[in-house]
């Protein structure tokens, strides 16, 4: 497959920049429930992660979407019991994620500390999950990037980040705490037909350029992450302006 080089879309202000997102993501939703039974999108962590929430959770057009046929997955999530407030999924879920009308059954959480006895049965579970619910490919892989460069919980130069022939992987000795996550693989992350790099801020604009005009993966595992039919970096003027 030859793949289209991203496309960088900059927004005028970090508001602007959540606002739109929200918009494309819904819109992206409608069109994957129009050719498919159903639709599968990645969340991210973060401040931006939260926000593209909240701005989803309040977007008018969040109404024309069949959130009863969305499946939500999350790219990495820190091995931290449910509901702690330092998950991914506990930060989305305040932000509005639990008021869209999705099933249950269809929010697919990584198991913490109080339902699986260690990160890596944390990770083998998620990956079961994944290989038995989903459809081949999610529709939407929405994810940060770190000022290091890194993506989900695969961060430059460890060990976990170049793991091969899995889905899911565990992650120890993170060098942003906590320590313990669970982070879906590179070769995961792109089973996706889109990929967005949702990202604000100076101190992320050197890791924007290393992603956007490439890297190797060792440095910056943002540069090696392509969806399948696009690759999105959704940006704010200060992540932009080391791009030229």
């Amino acid at each position: 497959m030859t793949r289209q080089a991203a496309t960088v879309v900059v927004h005028p202000t970090r508001q602007a920049l959540a606002d739109a997102a929200a918009a494309r993501l819904a819109v992206a939703l409608v069109d994957a429930l129009a050719a498919r039974d159903v639709a599968h999108v990645s969340m991210t962590g973060g401040s931006m992660g939260s926000e593209i929430v909240r701005s989803l959770a309040a977007l008018p057009a969040r109404d024309a979407v069949d959130w009863g046929r969305v499946h939500v997955w999350w790219g990495d999530e820190r091995y931290l019991p449910a509901g702690d407030p330092d998950r991914n999924d506990t930060q989305n879920d305040d932000a509005g994620l639990s008021t869209l009308g999705l099933d249950p059954a269809n929010v697919h959480r990584v198991p913490g500390p109080e339902a699986s006895g260690s990160a890596e049965e944390a990770a083998a579970a998620y990956a079961h999950t994944v290989r038995s619910t989903g459809t081949g490919a999610f529709d939407v892989m929405v994810l940060g990037v770190g000022p290091d460069g890194h993506i989900a919980s695969l961060f430059p130069h460890h060990p976990a980040a170049g793991t091969r022939g899995e889905i899911a992987v565990a992650v120890h000795d993170s060098p942003k705490p906590p320590p313990d996550r669970v982070s879906l693989t590179l070769e995961c992350l792109e089973r996706s037909r889109e990929v967005w790099f949702l990202v604000s801020g100076a101190d992320k604009a050197d890791a924007v350029r290393r992603g956007v005009q490439g890297s190797p993966f060792a440095e910056t595992p943002a540069a090696h992450v392509h969806g399948q039919e696009r690759t999105l970096w959704l940006v704010d003027p200060d992540a932009a302006a080391e791009l030229g």
